[in-house]
């Protein structure tokens, strides 16, 4: 492996930005000695299509643009990379891969890999290499990717979402200390209501932020969509108690929260209307790029979920898999830019640049300096290793990606916290479309 040292890259002249990523010459460096040396060997002529996840932290977009354009001189792949929102990644990835046109990589959320297994290009030695280098992968994220013993994708990163706060509200409400269980959470939510500053978590089809923190509800009271055998266990009388707490909750919470998507309560906190949520550190990083807003920067801070009555941590965090498709007329070179993503060299680097919004999946990179760096980013470095697969209990694979995708157990809330169905109503339309899912 190519040594990157102080002379070399004051030599290219970009040592490490403010931001502390390896850019400009000297990580074209590294890409020209890793290409050398790496274990996966770009085609001659290739040519990948890659889409992703449209940014939240315009300095991850910058770090990602840029070891795309190391890794495309250094391999002479050409490489045509384009974003899309949360909520149009997995329609368009659908498209392709029944059309067997139109890319060759996929960048998405949760379980993407799994829509498509017959789709997709093994990535068993990627995943074998990457993990035996970097002291191998969280279970979570294993489990998002792999079907038997097989990888379908690989888990790039977690993009954590955590308790975002302002601190002033939470003592004002008598709280100095974030509530680490589900009942000192709903009191600190009704006393924050009281003062005029409220909460608010998304009820409406929001991928990441709606999915996460109701399934954290959902299993935090021990219930479950299906079970280790994936029957379907979603109407139960631990359903029942998740639904009440969660419309006790909703009760207290800033309106319009049914319709919001995953930029809506970025949107409401920066604007002085929230004073707590559930997010990526995209909301804090924005408050402390804004001159305008030092005082809210000051004041937002970040907490682990609290404990529900299970007892243990039942975080539904947000997963980002690659996959590449196997009608790809390059496989080599998709493994190898895969490949690429992951090593240390850059990405670092490119977990430096998203400023604590992406999260390892590779236990090694716990010690990255950006879990240190400022301490409201520290929390984000358990995302991970504290999540559940987005299967919960279940077995990860097509069938729990589907329910994730279709929004089953979001619906189900939404449906009983606005008052468009009774409870019963409620868990019987989400069995009813789990058990088709399942069948």
């Amino acid at each position: 492996m190519h040594d990157l040292t102080r002379r070399s890259l004051l030599r290219g002249g970009t040592a490490l930005a403010a931001t502390g990523m390896l850019t400009g010459p000297a990580l074209f460096d590294f890409a020209k000695a890793w290409a050398q040396s790496a274990p996966f060997k770009a085609e001659p002529g290739a040519k990948l299509t890659l889409m992703r996840w449209k940014r939240f932290v315009p300095s991850e977009d910058d770090a990602f643009n840029a070891l795309v354009s190391a890794f495309s001189k250094a391999t002479g792949t050409e490489m045509n990379v384009f974003s899309e929102s949360f909520e149009d990644v997995q329609p368009k990835a659908s498209v392709a891969a029944n059309t067997g046109s139109g890319l060759d990589l996929a960048w998405g959320l949760h379980t993407l890999p799994q829509l498509f297994p017959t789709k997709v290009l093994k990535m068993n030695d990627v995943a074998d290499y990457l993990g035996k280098k970097y002291g191998g992968w969280t279970d979570a994220a294993a489990k998002t990717c792999k079907h038997g013993d097989d990888w379908l994708g690989i888990p790039v990163a977690t993009i954590g979402g955590y308790m975002t706060y302002r601190k002033s509200a939470t003592d004002k409400a008598g709280f100095k200390e974030f509530p680490k269980d589900f009942p000192g959470f709903l009191e600190m939510c009704k006393a924050m209501k009281a003062n005029n500053t409220p909460a608010g978590f998304a009820l409406g089809h929001a991928s990441g932020d709606a999915n996460g923190w109701l399934h954290w509800i959902l299993w935090g009271h021990g219930a479950y969509t299906v079970n280790e055998k994936d029957q379907v266990i979603i109407n139960s009388p631990e359903t029942v108690k998740a639904l009440e707490y969660c419309k006790a909750l909703s009760e207290t919470f800033i309106p319009g929260v049914a319709s919001w998507n995953d930029s809506s309560n970025n949107k409401a906190f920066l604007a002085g209307e929230l004073y707590c949520t559930l997010n990526g550190i995209s909301i804090y990083i924005a408050a402390k790029d804004d001159p305008t807003k030092k005082e809210l920067a000051e004041d937002t801070y970040h907490a682990l979920h609290p404990v529900g009555p299970i007892g243990k941590p039942t975080e539904l965090q947000l997963a980002v898999p690659i996959l590449a498709f196997n009608f790809t007329k390059y496989p080599n070179a998709a493994k190898a830019f895969i490949d690429f993503m992951l090593e240390k060299e850059q990405f670092d680097s490119w977990l430096t640049g998203a400023r604590g919004y992406l999260t390892q999946t590779l236990n090694a990179y716990e010690s990255s300096p950006i879990w240190t760096a400022d301490p409201k980013n520290t929390v984000f470095r358990e995302a991970s290793k504290r999540a559940l697969p987005a299967s919960g209990i279940g077995t990860p694979g097509e069938k729990a990606a589907t329910a994730i995708a279709d929004f089953i157990v979001v619906d189900m809330f939404a449906n009983y916290c606005t008052g468009a169905k009774d409870a019963k109503a409620a868990i019987a339309e989400a069995e009813r479309q789990l058990k088709r899912v399942y069948r």
